[in-house]
């Protein structure tokens, strides 16, 4: 029974561990290059503009992956957070914005990706069944997790993207009162997860987006 959970646990985590970390490295570099294309050379000049993740990797982040990967349907971890001086950009408010759905949409198109690697996959190409079932399993998965990704990253909570994006749209002194709670931000998240309400506001959002990117690729 141990040596049979034990490989489960292993089978699991090495089928989530690349789209897992496709999902993280490639959220916070899609950050800081816009935050680049936009004046602000703080990440490119820490050379986190790469997708080596050693640079990225966050060791909290990371040990929270694992732990989610072995116990919970609800698969999450994070990165590093790339440095970003709004100083730079022209426009601050409008720079910050974008640089925030630069990651969730990167999550996103991550997730297209994923489900034209499963409809490959799965399209009677000449490859050995293990092989082929771990890629379908790979693919399956990196499009749920880079939903998840997407999703999670973009609710209202600072200091979550969804924040940022939120409080361009309102007047500066409201805006700098909201970012402010950005030091209980962990602790909301945490127990909007471990309540569970924040799988009922998310899980909804990934399961409609999957089921339409399936539409888009033409996956049944």
């Amino acid at each position: 029974m141990f040596d049979l959970d034990l490989a489960l646990s292993v089978r699991k985590i090495s089928v989530a561990l690349i789209p897992m970390l496709l999902g993280m490295v490639c959220h916070e570099v899609a950050h800081g290059w816009v935050a680049w294309k936009h004046g602000d050379p703080t990440a490119k000049s820490l050379g986190r503009l790469t997708l080596n993740p050693l640079p990225h990797i966050d060791p909290m982040g990371t040990l929270v992956f694992i732990l989610t990967a072995l116990t919970s349907p609800f698969v999450i971890g994070w990165a590093k957070p790339v440095p970003v001086n709004p100083r730079y950009f022209s426009n601050p408010r409008k720079g910050m914005m974008l640089v925030s759905v630069a990651g969730p949409a990167a999550n996103f198109l991550l997730a297209i990706l994923f489900a034209m690697g499963y409809r490959l996959a799965g399209s009677g190409m000449l490859m050995p069944g293990g092989v082929q079932e771990f890629l379908l399993a790979m693919c399956a998965t990196g499009v749920w997790i880079n939903l998840t990704l997407c999703w999670f990253n973009l609710m209202p909570i600072p200091p979550l993207d969804g924040s940022k994006i939120a409080a361009g749209f309102m007047p500066p002194h409201m805006a700098y009162k909201y970012l402010q709670i950005e030091r209980y931000g962990l602790i909301v998240v945490m127990i909007l997860l471990a309540s569970g309400l924040l799988g009922k506001v998310v899980w909804p959002l990934v399961d409609g987006s999957a089921d339409l990117i399936s539409a888009l690729i033409g996956i049944r």
